[in-house]
């Protein structure tokens, strides 16, 4: 509900103006209003509703104007508000909270634009004041001389607020605009001299000297025709300073100029309004029935601080009239059209006495108390020192991630760090923003109004628009040497109001975002915040435990900090638990804390804890992101790149990185090589916990991702050879593919995603789509071969036991054939023979003369380690005959180097180069691996034939072949061939 008066008089609600109905009930309200929370005598509502004589029924026609506001303020629910209409004897009062009249309103902004030292803030404060003006003051009410005084006083006011505009506006050097203001008024009020002055000086300033010589010449005209008079000081000394003459007489300081003056004295006016504090009555005659101060200022509500003291208007020379007098100027208060452009200011001293001293307030401080057990943290206190340090205003932003300890940080260093203390004597404010929890973050007015608090305002004297308080804020901060800590931030918009003004203030941020913005729009310096190391860590636990109890494990404190992601609220939950078990020890407790299945659950307590803290973090991150985050549960491997978020949302890989951006912005997951993103162990086990019903598709869209990639960088890092399989025909439309340029690349993504195709697999088999994960298992076969000790076999195991369970000869034929191989690689041949019998058979079954070449090979080496050389002779000369049968030649290749190698280690040294030579011939060169081998194969065969010269020229080729491939094994045969040939060659 608001109360206008500045135009046509109105309560207006959410669903509109209420309808007040005839003139004089308007009236009754308008005299009502300019007296808020006072009593109004019954002779004096009379006599503002008659102009002549008022009938004898004046009274009860006054009653009933009463009933019936009365009546309409109760069926809008008025007291809601705090409004009522009572009656006190033989009189009336209108109670309310006066934030909501409008007049009230205006008044209090001009008494905040006089604090202010920007003039851009000044303009700010006064075009909101003169935006509250819908037309002439008191319109619609009838016409009387109590009204008419009250509403001239007020214009006077108005058109004293416009004068400080102009001159606002001009200390901005926008001259043109500063004209814009002052023109319609001058037209409206000719006769007023300071505003003909004020407007040849903006137009002079503005380049338009012409105009400005002719509005000077109309004005003296009109003076002189109308009044007998010429023009005073004010508009002379306009007129010589247009002309370049120098004023002898220079015009008075305008409404905000840069240099102090007296206070003027204020002026009479056509009709009183009271020059007293908001409880007091705004026209008319005194609450106690005494007659008013025959010359008020026309300021309304003047504050009861010297420094806002309302000052009379620009006035005007010898023999001309400052207010509005004549009749022509008097118009009848029916509503014309909307106020003025922009916006009113009384004249004022030009530096404003401060709304506090220190004596009378205390050095304000609001930091909460000092965090107990705080640890370690040095390099990021003396970050902060420096951050903080100078006197150019520094921003700096404290950020990380839910529970690392940002609000701890902030706070023991703004106690406790001497350089705090040196640099902001005049005190520390603290706001929580609450940006991340469970409560409505606090509005930007609340804060500053706590601010402003602090900072010595009455309460009464705080505005109640968010700009005006906003500017009054920084005006204040702009003399002080402050610290304000604005923790838990959620976004740049929500601190930028909140930033103080001058140069010898600092603001310290803390947010669980990186708020870019924030760096980008006020040279914000981040300082990021890491989990703690262990030393800090055990120091954070010894603070609860005692020393001598985590002296006792420090094994065990180096592993909980591990499984606490070295998160000190991790930290201190785990310490709260042990503080109840006090003959428990911190290795029974790292042991319970290592069951994923319980770790989350174990490092909540109460209403605190690792997830409620990321719950808090994930509530308020957009939809995008909250999305993929509830799917990052899903993700197999340890961390992802575009293309996997991308094949978890459905979305396009940018719009898939987008997302994670603002993940890693908001500290979910880390930023690693590669573009990659890693979400803490913490973080993933919470993630889990959202993983939506049903999640079927977005894994199906997974597996399918690594499907189609995988048998893609397969074929980059082998193009020789042939794919291991098809994609099943109900595989998912994919929107993107990953390419691969060279092997390289292929090999890197094989390394890079290792754990999230082994845990594909496993997903896959667990979700009982196994030709899914024997399809990803058998296509990692480059890696396995090149890092073939590196623990494939329960890998291997899983794949063999989804083609069992698909029933599929061929892909068992190939499980067993590379399960044997690995098992044979790490000598457990027994293992590997059960496996490697059984290959050829099942290829043979399914008609894939390739895979059985490449499980009889596979076979063959491994007899070879248990002595049996004559069938695995045999088993290699098969291998070779079908090979050629099938017409792959790098399968013929690899069948031809283990049966040289077999002749070698028979003694047919002439038949071991014979195979070596055709299958170097047919071997590729970016083959390196292969060459090489194949190359030492022939040098041995050399050398063994007697034609060491020749070995030793074939090997020292294979040597740096091997070298610049970085191939250890082929480095270690050829080496090893050449140490064996004879010395004396």
């Amino acid at each position: 509900m608001e109360f206008r008066i500045l135009g046509t008089v109105a309560v207006v609600t959410e669903t509109g103006e209420l309808p007040l109905g005839p003139a004089k009930r308007s009236g009754l309200l308008a005299m009502l209003l300019l007296r808020p929370n006072s009593v109004v005598r019954v002779e004096q509502l009379i006599a503002a509703l008659w102009e002549d004589e008022p009938p004898l029924h004046a009274k009860a026609v006054l009653q009933s104007h009463v009933s019936r506001l009365r009546a309409l303020l109760t069926a809008h629910e008025a007291e809601m508000y705090g409004v009522r209409l009572t009656t006190q004897g033989s009189a009336y009062a209108l109670q309310l909270p006066e934030t909501l009249l409008d007049a009230h309103r205006f008044e209090e902004l001009v008494a905040l634009a006089r604090l202010q030292h920007r003039p851009a803030d000044t303009v700010q404060m006064l075009r909101e004041a003169l935006s509250l003006w819908q037309g002439p003051a008191l319109t619609g009410t009838v016409r009387s001389a109590p009204l008419e005084a009250a509403a001239l006083a007020l214009e006077e006011l108005r058109i004293a607020s416009v004068e400080g505009l102009s001159e606002a506006y001009g200390q901005l050097g926008e001259h043109a605009r500063a004209a814009a203001v002052l023109r319609p008024e001058s037209v409206a009020h000719p006769l007023r001299e300071s505003l003909a002055a004020a407007l040849v000086l903006a137009l002079g300033r503005s380049g338009r000297q012409s105009d400005a010589l002719d509005h000077y010449h109309r004005t003296r005209r009109l003076l002189a025709d109308e009044l007998g008079v010429d023009p005073g000081p004010v508009l002379a000394a306009a007129y010589r300073t247009i002309l370049g003459t120098p004023s002898v007489q220079a015009p008075p300081q305008a409404a905000f100029a840069s240099q102090p003056q007296a206070q003027a004295q204020p002026k009479p006016v056509a009709g009183p309004v009271d020059t007293v504090p908001p409880s007091r009555p705004l026209s008319g005659e005194p609450a106690d029935g005494t007659r008013p101060d025959p010359s008020p200022s026309p300021a309304l509500h003047s504050p009861p601080s010297p420094s806002l003291e309302a000052a009379a208007p620009p006035g005007a020379g010898a023999g001309t009239p400052n207010a509005p007098d004549s009749a022509s100027d008097r118009k009848p208060r029916t509503h014309t059209g909307s106020g003025p452009a922009a916006a009113p200011y009384p004249e004022h001293p030009a530096t404003p006495t401060p709304v506090h001293t220190p004596a009378e307030h205390p050095t304000p401080n609001l930091l909460p108390r000092l965090p107990r057990g705080f640890s370690g943290r040095e390099a990021e206190l003396g970050a902060l020192d420096q951050a903080l340090a100078g006197d150019d205003a520094p921003v700096c932003l404290l950020a990380g991630p839910a529970g690392v300890g940002k609000t701890a940080l902030a706070v023991h260093w703004a106690h406790r760090r001497p350089a705090r203390h040196d640099r902001f004597p005049d005190g520390v404010l603290f706001a929580d923003l609450r940006g991340f929890s469970d409560t409505p973050a606090p509005e930007t007015p609340t804060v500053l109004r706590e601010f402003l608090l602090a900072l010595g305002v009455p309460a009464p004297r705080i505005p109640e628009t968010t700009a005006a308080r906003g500017a009054l804020y920084r005006s204040l901060a702009a003399h002080r040497r402050l610290l304000v800590v604005l923790d838990n931030a959620r976004t740049s918009a929500q601190v930028r109001p909140l930033l103080p003004g001058g140069d010898h203030c600092a603001t310290l941020i803390t947010s669980r975002d990186r708020l870019g913005g924030l760096i980008a729009t006020d040279a914000a310096t981040p300082v990021p915040l890491d989990p703690l190391p262990p030393g800090d860590a055990a120091g954070l636990l010894a603070a609860v435990l005692g020393d001598e109890r985590v002296a006792a494990e420090p094994a065990a404190v180096e592993r909980l900090a591990g499984l606490c992601d070295g998160l000190p609220l991790a930290l201190r939950v785990t310490a709260a638990r042990l503080a109840e078990r006090p003959d428990g020890t911190l290795a029974a407790m790292a042991g319970e804390l290592a069951d994923e299945q319980r770790r989350l659950s174990l490092l909540d307590i109460e209403d605190t804890g690792v997830s409620a803290a990321l719950r808090l973090t994930v509530r308020h991150l957009p939809a995008p992101a909250a999305e993929l985050f509830g799917l990052i549960g899903l993700h197999t491997g340890s961390d992802l790149d575009r293309f996997t978020a991308a094949a978890l949302t459905g979305v396009t890989p940018d719009e898939a990185d987008t997302a994670l951006g603002r993940l890693a912005a908001a500290h979910l997951v880390a930023e690693s090589a590669g573009g990659r993103r890693t979400p803490h162990d913490l973080v993933r086990l919470y993630a889990r916990t959202l993983i939506p019903e049903p999640a079927a598709e977005p894994l199906g869209r997974l597996l399918d991702h690594y499907l189609r990639t995988a048998l893609a960088a397969a074929a980059a890092a082998h193009p020789e050879s042939r794919p291991c399989c098809a994609l099943p025909a109900d595989i998912r439309p994919a929107v993107a593919v990953r390419e691969f340029p060279d092997r390289a690349a292929a090999l890197d993504w094989f390394e890079a995603e290792r754990s999230g195709l082994e845990g594909a697999v496993a997903a896959a088999a667990g979700a009982g789509l196994h030709d899914r994960a024997w399809r990803i298992a058998l296509l990692l076969w480059p890696v396995i071969l090149l890092r073939v000790g590196d623990g494939w076999v329960p890998l291997l195991e899983q794949c063999l036991a989804s083609a069992e369970h698909e029933d599929d000869p061929d892909a068992q034929s190939r499980a067993r054939a590379l399960l044997g191989w690995v098992l044979h690689e790490e000598g457990r041949d027994d293992e590997a023979l059960v496996h490697l019998e059984q290959a050829p058979g099942l290829a043979a079954l399914a008609g894939d003369v390739t895979s059985e070449a490449i499980a009889c090979v596979n076979l063959a080496v491994a007899l070879n380690g248990t002595g049996a050389h004559d069938r695995a002779g045999l088993l290699l000369s098969r291998a070779v005959t079908l090979a050629v049968q099938a017409q792959h030649p790098p399968t013929e290749a690899l069948a031809l180097h283990h049966l040289a190698r077999h002749c070698l280690d028979s003694g047919a040294h002439e038949a071991a180069l014979s195979h070596a030579v055709r299958a170097l011939d047919m071997t590729s060169p970016d083959e390196a691996a292969r060459r090489v081998l194949l190359q030492t194969a022939c040098g041995e065969a050399l050398a063994a034939l007697g034609h060491p010269d020749d070995a030793a020229d074939l090997l020292g080729q294979a040597l740096r072949t091997a070298e610049s491939a970085e191939f250890e094994d082929g480095v270690s045969a050829a080496r090893k061939a050449l140490d064996g040939l004879p010395a004396d060659r």
